[in-house]
């Protein structure tokens, strides 16, 4: 999503003619679920996907004809049957309702697009989760492809409507808090995105190293903290938005305040004591996720070890260790698909009791 606004509103202000092409509701199994995108430009290139196959190619062939007839946000809605997906295998059995949204080179028009495409890619870049809400059917009287920016409070950020209907659209809308999913009420699309979750790798070793990799590949932001400078270096965790050096527990202590439920803490350190510390440090705090590497029998050994030191058995018995699916994991990229894996479920489905037991794992350890 980032990527993607960012190349529009770089289009946007070189007063560049496309198409912004967002999926607004999905129903089944399909390629792609609704706040994905892709912007079409007029010489028939693209940025971004809706899932390829003939859907896409379809979008794109109605993109380029609404940018040069009518100009008009256009509602796309595609069965995934026969008609759309025989020839590549898509034959998903769902439905995708797309608004096609041609954004010219008007000048007025053009401004205010640009204005609203700019406080998005803000919100999308600082990370605290934001609902955008999109006219995509029959809102009583609300005109198509209007859309409405609410910040992570709920109040209204910015607006591309001639007409702004701030009270109306604000009806649909759900906190953040309760971990909404994208939908469609009275003709409006709601499209919440949460607050961007932190992973705090405790240790930059070889799978600190491939954790990082592909956490960031999924949307995480990452930090990356060793009290050995050449293990959180540039050249080991380019993808990194903080490099920490120094010792364990200080270092630690120092972030007690940053570490949110939106930081999830990772302990991968080369050793057990290391390990111990920044248990001793992330247990008892508010990071929305703690887990820690190793044995069944270290993990026991230094739980024994953090009771005796007054950490309460109610905060270690939130710790997931050892972290991450049991896939029966051989390599270092095998262990870090399991534990991202992990830090995804808790993202998508929260952290507590219920939500374990719904991906699997036992609420009680």
């Amino acid at each position: 999503m980032r990527e993607l606004l960012a190349e529009l509103t770089a289009a946007l202000g070189r007063r560049l003619a496309c198409v912004y092409c967002a999926v607004v509701e999905t129903r089944g199994s399909t390629p792609q679920k609704a706040g994905a995108a892709m912007l079409v430009y007029p010489d028939g290139t693209q940025a971004g996907t809706l899932g390829g196959g003939c859907v896409e190619a379809e979008v794109k062939r109605r993109a380029l004809h609404g940018l040069n007839a009518t100009g008009r946000p256009e509602v796309l809605t595609f069965c995934l049957d026969d008609n759309y997906g025989w020839d590549d295998g898509l034959i998903c059995g769902g439905r995708m309702t797309i608004l096609a949204h041609p954004l010219t080179s008007d000048g007025a028009a053009l401004d205010a697009a640009s204005h609203y495409y700019h406080r998005l890619r803000e919100l999308a870049d600082r990370g605290d989760g934001f609902t955008e809400a999109v006219v995509a059917g029959d809102a009583a009287g609300l005109p198509v492809g209007d859309r409405y920016l609410f910040d992570a409070t709920g109040s209204p950020s910015a607006s591309l409507a001639d007409r702004p209907a701030w009270e109306k659209v604000a009806t649909g809308l759900v906190p953040l808090s309760t971990r909404p999913r994208p939908t469609m009420r009275q003709g409006i699309a709601y499209l919440p995105t949460l607050p961007r979750v932190t992973v705090l790798l405790v240790g930059g070793g070889h799978v600190g190293q491939a954790v990082a990799r592909l956490a960031s590949e999924v949307g995480f932001d990452v930090w990356v903290l060793d009290d050995r400078e050449k293990y959180a270096s540039p050249e080991r965790f380019p993808t990194a938005s903080r490099r920490l050096v120094g010792d364990i527990g200080t270092v630690l202590r120092d972030l007690a305040a940053a570490l949110t439920p939106s930081v999830y803490g990772v302990i991968l350190t080369r050793g057990h004591n290391h390990d111990e510390e920044a248990l001793y440090h992330l247990a008892g705090t508010a990071c929305g996720y703690v887990g820690m590497i190793g044995s069944k029998r270290k993990i026991r050994m230094i739980y024994e070890d953090l009771v005796a030191k007054g950490i309460s058995s109610e905060a270690l018995a939130r710790v997931h260790a050892p972290l991450g699916y049991d896939i029966g994991s051989q390599t270092v990229p095998e262990i870090a698909v399991s534990i991202v894996a992990e830090l995804i479920a808790c993202r998508n489905l929260g952290t507590g009791d219920a939500a374990r037991r719904s991906w699997g794992r036992p609420a009680e350890r």
